[in-house]
C-alpha cells in the first residue's frame, strides 16, 4: 500500500479502537496482508513474514 493510499484509509481505521483493550496492531501491515490473500489466493499460511 502507497503511503497516499494509507493516507486515505488511515483516519478511518484509527477510528474504530478494541473494546477489549489490546494493544494496537500495526494496521497498515494487516491490510497490506489481506491484500496480498486477496490479489493472490493464497492461504493466510503462505503469507510471507515481511
Amino acid at each position: 500500500m502507497s503511503d497516499e493510499e494509507w493516507a486515505f484509509h488511515e483516519p478511518f481505521i484509527r477510528a474504530v479502537r478494541a473494546p477489549n483493550g489490546r494493544k494496537p496492531a500495526n494496521h497498515r501491515l494487516v491490510l497490506d496482508g489481506i491484500f496480498w490473500i486477496a490479489r493472490t489466493g493464497s492461504p493466510w499460511r503462505d503469507l510471507p513474514e515481511e
